[in-house]
């Protein structure tokens, strides 16, 4: 990979207050994205319209975040990466403003659509960009501080959303958004610099690397493991309320219980992936597998749900940075352009996962939509495990 560090940008601190902004972008973007997951049920009852079709919310900036991550890049070649990100944060506090002031399903679908491109626009740049604003050595700590926006809101967007639904209404909690946004903003305004285009560039097909056997192995496998689980977490809220009748303020917790167990789960697991990586690859599917087929035989037990859901949470939250490294392993000589097909992959299985998830809850019932997940995982882990083979048999 070459290096695209801005040897201009002399002024270091403005450099670090422009990967800060962006990192306060990612903690919005993620937390957006995430929250109706926690306000399924107000926004359904609210709009007239069932929780499936609600869920649906997150299908659509799935579909627009895949299109944007793929072909980003060549529509705005000509253009300042400066004004790109501040247009795709714009975009974002649009949306948030769509969305709390939606009088019907349809623009509530706009400005989810909204959402959708500045995500897949802002993930597709980003590693690109934070290459340009710090110097080769100093990347890992900036992408870290990246990383580290994005586990947080997932820690936080579910059981905040539920919390803030249940005081503000689900149209008060979507608003913060705004004004958050808009300190990303204005920060982004006065820490970025100027980024033109450069021209040296790869080819930004990112397709070619389906072409090698183990990247599409694994890719499948990244797949299978996106869309079941969110299949499943899509719908937890209404679960929660219907079948196992937890309150308003127990439902948070376990929410928030599962957040903090990613976070415990991310930490261990990171901690293993260099002796362990296939292992723990195939396992965290098959395990999630198990939870979710457990749930449906216990779905209506208080207690058994709420500690597996912290399983749940502590297996789901270290599977991105489990996949992370086998990317960095497999691509290592293409890691920016497998990094994009990765953000087009995983934004593609939570639309697919929540849309048929979605669609069953409706048509058969929440064990449908449980067995989906369950299925969907284990074929992941079959997946993982002949992604092992391929690459022990190439190495």
């Amino acid at each position: 990979m070459t290096l695209t560090y801005n040897e201009n940008i002399h002024d270091r601190r403005s450099a670090w207050g422009a990967v800060f902004s962006m990192t306060l972008c990612v903690f919005v973007l993620i937390a957006s994205e995430f929250m109706p997951v926690s306000l399924l049920t107000p926004i359904a009852a609210d709009l007239g319209v069932s929780e499936g079709n609600t869920g649906q919310a997150i299908s659509i900036s799935g579909i627009f975040a895949v299109v944007t991550s793929l072909f980003i890049a060549g529509l705005t070649r000509r253009l300042d990466r400066r004004v790109v990100v501040l247009g795709l944060t714009t975009l974002l506090m649009l949306s948030g403003i769509a969305v709390t002031f939606a009088p019907s399903y349809s623009l509530l679908m706009l400005g989810r659509a909204l959402l959708g491109i500045s995500i897949g626009g802002f993930w597709s740049m980003s590693t690109l960009i934070v290459m340009r604003l710090v110097s080769h050595d100093q990347v890992p700590k900036a992408l870290a501080l990246l990383n580290a926006g994005n586990a947080i809101a997932a820690t936080v967007s579910a059981p905040l959303g539920s919390l803030l639904g249940s005081y503000i209404g689900w149209r008060g909690a979507f608003f913060l958004v705004v004004p958050v946004g808009l300190l990303a903003l204005v920060w982004q305004w006065a820490s970025l610099p100027s980024l033109p285009p450069r021209r040296d560039h790869a080819s930004s097909n990112v397709f070619r690397l389906l072409w090698r056997l183990p990247v599409a192995i694994g890719m499948v496998a990244i797949l299978m493991l996106f869309m079941g689980q969110f299949a499943l977490f899509t719908y937890l809220r209404p679960f929660l309320e219907q079948v196992t009748y937890l309150r308003i303020q127990t439902l948070s917790l376990v929410l928030l219980l599962m957040g903090l167990a990613g976070a415990v789960g991310t930490w261990v697991v990171s901690r293993l992936l260099n002796d362990r990586l296939f292992s723990i690859l195939i396992a965290i599917p098959f395990l999630m597998a198990c939870i979710a087929l457990t749930m449906i035989a216990l779905g209506d037990a208080q207690a058994p749900v709420a500690v597996l859901l912290v399983g749940w949470g502590f297996l789901g939250t270290a599977a991105p940075v489990s996949w992370g490294t086998w990317l960095s392993r497999v691509l290592a000589d293409d890691a920016e352009a497998g990094g994009g097909l990765q953000v087009a992959v995983i934004q593609l299985a939570i639309t697919a996962g929540a849309s048929l998830g979605g669609l069953l809850f409706d048509a058969a019932g929440w064990q449908s939509t449980f067995a989906l997940s369950a299925a969907l995982l284990c074929g992941s882990s079959l997946a993982s495990f002949a992604a092992w083979r391929l690459s022990r048999r190439s190495s």
